[in-house]
């Protein structure tokens, strides 16, 4: 298939020939010293987990930080079969806590820590944040159409051969009518956290985390 030989958006292997310095690396290499220790508190990886992630981003991204185009095209290489420009849009402004336009190192280790080993609730707050389009703290039935819709373009065809055009829609408005308990047209986060933690369809359907990363 084509996705076979590429299960990370970012190589994490490097030639071989670094192997050598690779413990001394991480703090020459590092913009700062003290990032590292920062980093092992803040996120549930290892020291180790970091130096590899550290390194693939770096090979990726020399300059340490990504923009929206370097996410688009690192995700379009991901899922060559759909389109995935929409989807990269709404994860990157997921990913850019500071909203500066990029996303640095701690950004996106940190959004990947909570992604991979959070806890549930965790997760899901990411995802609800995800999801809050404009970040206003509600998410309505427009933003969630938008991401839905994202998701089925990246995946493309050939994922939902028997998908019709309007599959995000109906989806949409199942959840929604589950989640949105006092029907005023918006879901909030409480709203979101005790629907999905009542309803594993839901987190599943949502494929909210099998696909992200």
């Amino acid at each position: 298939g084509v996705c076979e030989h590429n299960h990370h958006a970012f190589s994490l292997s490097s030639p071989p020939t670094d192997s050598v310095v690779e413990d001394g690396e991480l703090s020459t290499v590092c913009y700062r010293p003290e990032g590292l220790d920062q980093l092992l508190q803040q996120t549930k990886f290892t020291r180790r987990e970091l130096q590899i992630l550290y390194r693939g981003f770096k090979n990726e991204c020399p300059s340490g930080v990504v923009d929206e185009e370097t996410f688009k095209l690192i995700y379009s290489q991901f899922f060559p079969q759909g389109d995935s420009s929409t989807y990269a849009h709404f994860l990157f402004e997921a990913f850019d806590t500071h909203k500066n336009g990029t996303v640095s190192f701690e950004d996106f280790v940190t959004g990947l820590s909570i992604i991979l080993r959070g806890s549930v609730t965790e997760k899901l707050n990411w995802a609800f944040n995800l999801y809050d389009l404009n970040k206003d703290g509600f998410i309505t039935k427009e933003e969630m159409t938008d991401i839905m819709s994202s998701i089925y373009d990246m995946m493309g065809t050939c994922t939902y051969p028997c998908m019709q055009n309007d599959a995000p829609k109906e989806h949409v408005d199942n959840f929604f009518q589950k989640m949105d308990k006092n029907k005023d047209g918006v879901v909030t986060i409480e709203e979101f956290l005790e629907s999905c933690q009542k309803d594993e369809n839901i987190m599943q359907s949502m494929h909210l985390f099998d696909n992200v990363i």
